[in-house]
């Protein structure tokens, strides 16, 4: 059974959301600050971790941030914000800080579990598949079977869940190039005109992880492809 963190100081919302989310097989945690969170993604793995916005202590968005600078496990941990604001710059921003969703109170519990069971398919997906070679480029490399990219040297780039993803969409036919719509539908799982910007920022944050490679090419009007020729795998 998939384990939830909530971090919402809405204490009304936690027991009710729990009830509703076991219904599709969620085991849901919540606590009420920033600082209590951290201390049980400390002390217990968890899933996926459901984030409000508007939090004291630090804000939601602060808080994603500090989470993706943290340790490797968290710069995995599959991310869903929650916020009251949910006009078109927070949404960016959360997804521009490391969220892997983002959902706008109020919302509709059927569309959150939907959305959790997505980010989980992604995030486990390994686990159920049949572990492959590496996808090796000048530069670069992504091991499949460990979800990780690794640099010229061998070492582990630091990137998100979302940002792992769509690196791995586009070195699997490296030269294709996707447009955003392929993207937004490959890795999020719905088509919403509203986040096509955000793919953009996703695009541009993965960019700047990969430097100094010139890895990923951006075709005006067109879409994204990997601009890095494929090594043969000894």
């Amino acid at each position: 059974m998939p384990r939830l963190l909530l971090i919402d100081d809405d204490t009304a919302l936690a027991a009710p959301l729990a009830q509703y989310l076991a219904r599709f097989d969620f085991q849901l945690e919540a606590v009420a600050l920033p600082s209590q969170g951290l201390a049980r993604l400390a002390a217990e793995p968890f899933d996926a971790l459901i984030l409000d916005g508007m939090l004291p202590e630090v804000d939601g968005f602060e808080f994603c941030k500090q989470l993706r600078a943290g340790a490797e496990d968290w710069r995995q941990l599959p991310v869903l914000m929650l916020s009251a604001r949910g006009d078109l710059t927070d949404r960016v921003v959360g997804l521009e800080l490391g969220a892997d969703d983002y959902l706008a109170k109020p919302f509709e519990p059927r569309e959150l579990a939907a959305r959790l069971q997505s980010l989980l398919r992604r995030s486990l997906r390994p686990a159920r598949v049949k572990p492959v070679a590496l996808l090796r480029f000048e530069g670069l490399s992504v091991d499949r079977s460990r979800r990780l990219a690794l640099d010229a040297a061998g070492a582990p780039v630091a990137l998100t869940s979302t940002e792992y993803e769509l690196l791995l969409l586009l070195a699997v036919e490296p030269g294709r190039v996707f447009t955003r719509d392929e993207i937004l539908n490959r890795l999020r799982g719905h088509d919403a005109e509203l986040y096509t910007r955000a793919v953009d920022l996703l695009v541009s944050r993965l960019r700047k992880k990969l430097q100094p490679l010139d890895a990923i090419k951006t075709l005006r009007n067109a879409g994204y492809c990997l601009a890095l020729a494929p090594l043969q795998t000894p």
